[in-house]
């Protein structure tokens, strides 16, 4: 007899432990945190079961819970009231904006977490859309320089790390070239840099009431089909400045987060966005699926497929399952 025995090293747990190839730590992940304005305020997303838009004062202390955690980093977005949106993002530049009040807060309360923050247009925007309208179309340079102000102002109020989310051409650049003639040279940049246009950021646009006004993303966001692409992106915003490159969405995107881990030696991120959270959500609460698992095999199928960094809506859930084992 003279074949291998595959399944000695599935008998026991502790043996699949031992050479378990893929691991998931708290450190892995990014935890997305909504803010609202107001005081006391935690408001349920029906579309996010499970997760809340917070006020500055309740989100700073779900902060410092999953800092105790192990999780070392959160993702800033900010619901902005609509009397404060306009076509050219004019409260996204407000020093005493939300954004930048909670960056503040965050670093003088929890200042050994990591702050990441959304830039972007749409929320801010009265279209809906990640860049400035003019004649019904997206514009692109003029947007990008609004960007890149809007990512100065983070860092001035002491954000780590800056996260353009808008796929506008050029924007890393403006972004580096301006933190750097600025002295902010250690902000970091974590681009989206294969961003696609996805239908699975439903949930997340009713969070934030950011849908689109009119069209759809598509001129700008990164078509579904292409892989290739996704490659140049990536490796035209290391070339512009950033020091961290994301795919969003993850799950359907493995191929993409594989390819850009074999072609590039960045640190490579990846956002398993709200549908996909509520996808899962949705089937456990059918009894379809076992949250925890379909929760796991999802997460660690990203980390598998090359992700250095998760950003999840189940960060904080997978780090209580583990501790409650």
């Amino acid at each position: 007899m003279n074949f291998k025995r595959n399944r000695t090293l599935r008998s026991t747990p502790s043996i699949r432990d031992l050479i378990s190839e893929t691991t998931l730590t708290a450190s892995d992940f990014i935890a997305p945190l909504f803010i609202v304005e107001g005081t006391q305020i935690k408001e349920p997303i029906e579309a996010l079961s499970g997760y809340c838009r917070m006020s500055l004062d309740l989100a700073i202390e779900e902060a410092g819970a999953l800092y105790r955690l192990g999780i070392r980093a959160v993702l800033l977005f900010v619901k902005v009231p609509e009397a404060k949106k306009d076509n050219t993002g004019t409260e996204a530049l407000n020093e005493n904006g939300l954004m930048q009040q909670s960056i503040r807060a965050f670093k003088k309360k929890v200042p050994e977490l990591t702050v990441m923050t959304d830039v972007a247009l749409d929320p801010y925007s009265t279209y809906g859309h990640d860049g400035i309208v003019q004649n019904g179309l997206i514009v692109n340079d003029e947007s990008i320089e609004i960007l890149a102000q809007m990512a100065l102002s983070h860092a001035q109020s002491g954000a780590d790390f800056i996260a353009p989310s808008d796929m506008m051409d050029g924007r890393v650049l403006a972004i580096r070239t301006l933190l750097c003639q600025n002295h902010y040279t250690n902000t970091g940049i974590m681009s989206y840099s294969a961003k696609y246009a996805s239908c699975f950021y439903g949930p997340y646009r009713t969070a934030l009431d950011s849908k689109p006004g009119f069209g759809d993303k598509k001129t700008y966001q990164m078509d579904i089909s292409n892989r290739r692409e996704a490659v140049r992106e990536a490796i035209e915003d290391v070339k512009e400045g950033a020091d961290i490159i994301m795919v969003k969405p993850a799950l359907a995107y493995l191929d993409i987060i594989q390819t850009l881990r074999q072609k590039l030696n960045t640190p490579l991120a990846a956002y398993q966005v709200s549908g996909e959270y509520a996808m899962i959500k949705a089937a456990a609460k059918n009894g379809w699926v076992d949250e925890r698992e379909a929760a796991i095999e999802t997460l660690t199928a990203i980390k598998r497929s090359g992700a250095d960094l998760i950003v999840s809506y189940f960060a904080k859930d997978f780090i209580l399952w583990n501790e409650n084992e």
